[in-house]
């Protein structure tokens, strides 16, 4: 069995601690690979389903459309605000439906992508398909990754419920299903960190791959770069815990910092030569032109970014995302609309749509982190750098969903099997019961995993009351919305009013836009994706007052009549 020998090579390579599990019969290996196999079967399935049946939402065109043109043109051109490693991940994928892009095509990232999805004779259900594919597979392994840092931690029981939480977060399903980088860059770190505390053992086996882990989520997506300082000390910190016995003087100790010190220089420099590889594999020209305009960027954050040892696509495109940062975006949260941004937008949203059990065991590991002596050597390694990285999104200008914190529950999932270190019945049970709760909540959301909200909040069917964008509606259901309108609605008149970068037509809806209308004459069907809904104004805000809802489709888009 394939997946079985993939999971018994990650037990032998992991070891972890002598559990009773460890060093145990044959049998209790079996039932190991059988739950860690069946948890990630599950999520392949629902995220498959997921990839198959979604239409593509507002980033993925922009991705897509710059993967085949690098393809193309093997060049980096387009899309600068995101490094090219999620984007040379998702040509891997295109490059099997052979796209194909005209050679005079002049426009922009979101002309280009809608020119390669719908004006290129290319299919875009076949073309997103594969874009999606390498995503799912590496979301897996990045399970494999959970799994195995909280097998080390707290042994074999702890490893499958770290998985479980995992494998069940409607978060990761809808964002790891999807040709995004917000699920590798996250991802990425997580391998890193856990590279980084497996070298307290094995400094010069772990070191150099923490390193090509952490190059790997800087050449994904920018954000990451918030947890650089944190894994450079925790590379510092594993250094020093490694030789603890080898100098015990005053002398020795500070040889022991030096080294330590340059470790964690060669863990940066590693990551940086890992970016500038990426680069080189799209072009090894480094041919570099910008397609728009650049922001000036002043003040320490320009300083920061004209000495940075990394190439001028990559500085070029930090100075894009600061310029995003002092635009004003329209949030919406709880039923306000507003503009701008607030600072606990995440932590709410990030509420709304948690399954409670998760969040129960979120917090209880945690607690067994900072509390269980054993464990607390894994507390910097497992909260900090999730902590910093959730502090630097707390303090961005765009309220548009939780994938901008995506990895706490990768990070957390591995914190929350903590309470299986405490070797008490009642943490047991607790445990279980909750990781139940957690994967009856998934599952009853199958496969509507985008507009996701947990019990409290009324379930996927009423997110769109309280949340909007990312977190329930970034055009997913364009394709669900033209098979309803053909089975229900067939032959009435449609206005639509549609929040995505998909385009209606290519999936048979033909349907006029109400705002350029007259009141009077917008009768039939009133169709308006959910974030349209929520931001509605003015003229559309009349129109949704005077219709009556009939229907919805994917908890996303609300059918009216009038």
């Amino acid at each position: 069995m394939r997946w079985a020998g993939v999971i018994d090579s990650v037990t032998r390579i992991v070891g972890g601690p002598k559990g009773r599990w460890a060093a145990g019969p044959g049998r209790h290996r079996r039932w190991l690979v059988a739950a860690v196999v069946a948890l990630l079967v599950q999520m392949a399935v629902a995220m498959v389903t997921t990839a198959v049946e979604q239409t593509p939402t507002i980033d993925e065109p922009v991705y897509v459309g710059t993967a085949v043109d690098s393809l193309h043109h093997h060049r980096v051109r387009y899309n600068p605000e995101h490094p090219p490693l999620g984007k040379l991940l998702i040509a891997a994928g295109v490059a099997v439906a052979r796209p194909h892009l005209d050679a005079d095509f002049a426009g922009d990232q979101t002309a280009l992508g809608r020119h390669v999805l719908y004006a290129s004779g290319n299919d875009p259900w076949r073309l997103m398909l594969c874009a999606r594919l390498p995503m799912i597979a590496l979301t897996l392994l990045f399970g494999l990754v959970v799994f195995a840092f909280a097998r080390e931690l707290t042994g074999p029981v702890g490893g499958v419920v770290a998985l479980a939480l995992y494998t069940f977060s409607p978060d990761i399903i809808a964002h790891g299903s999807l040709a995004t980088l917000d699920v590798p860059a996250a991802g990425f770190l997580l391998t890193s960190v856990w590279l980084l505390w497996r070298a307290r053992r094995r400094p010069r086996l772990y070191l150099p791959l923490a390193g090509v882990a952490l190059g790997a989520a800087l050449a994904t997506k920018m954000s990451m770069l918030a947890a650089v300082p944190v894994l450079l000390l925790l590379a510092v910190l594993s250094v020093w815990y490694a030789r603890r016995t080898h100098d015990r003087t005053p002398r020795g100790h500070a040889r022991s910092l030096g080294i330590a010190v340059a470790a964690a220089v060669a863990v940066a420099l590693i990551a940086v030569a890992v970016v500038w590889a990426v680069y080189f594999v799209v072009d090894p020209r480094l041919r570099w032109t910008p397609t728009g305009p650049v922001p000036v960027v002043h003040g320490l954050r320009g300083l920061a970014v004209d000495l940075l040892p990394l190439p001028e696509a990559y500085r070029d495109g930090m100075r894009v995302q600061f310029g995003f940062e002092h635009d004003t975006w329209h949030g919406f949260l709880l039923g306000r609309r507003y503009l701008g941004s607030l600072w606990y937008y995440l932590p709410v949203a990030l509420l709304v749509k948690t399954p409670l059990g998760m969040l129960a065991l979120w917090l209880a590991g945690t607690v067994v982190l900072l509390v269980v002596p054993r464990l607390r050597p894994a507390a910097p390694y497992v909260l900090v750098p999730a902590a910093v990285l959730l502090l630097a999104a707390l303090d961005g200008a765009r309220n548009l969903g939780v994938r901008y914190a995506i990895f706490l529950p990768m990070f957390l999932a591995v914190a929350a099997a903590g309470p299986m270190a405490v070797r008490r019945r009642w943490a047991y049970g607790a445990t279980l019961a909750l990781v139940l709760f957690v994967a009856v909540s998934s599952l009853r959301t199958y496969p509507y995993y985008l507009p996701y909200s947990n019990e409290a909040f009324g379930g996927p069917s009423r997110t769109h009351l309280r949340l909007h964008d990312s977190n329930v509606d970034w055009g997913q259901d364009l394709g669900r919305l033209a098979d309803r309108l053909r089975e229900r609605y067939r032959g009435e008149r449609i206005w639509l009013v549609y929040k995505g970068s998909g385009v209606p037509s290519a999936y048979g809806i033909h349907a006029s836009d109400p705002r350029r209308a007259r009141p009077d004459e917008v009768r039939g069907l009133l169709v308006v994706s959910d974030s349209s809904v929520a931001q509605a104004t003015g003229r559309l805000a009349a129109l949704i007052e005077g219709s009556e809802p009939i229907d919805e489709v994917g908890h996303s888009i609300t059918i009216y009549r009038r």
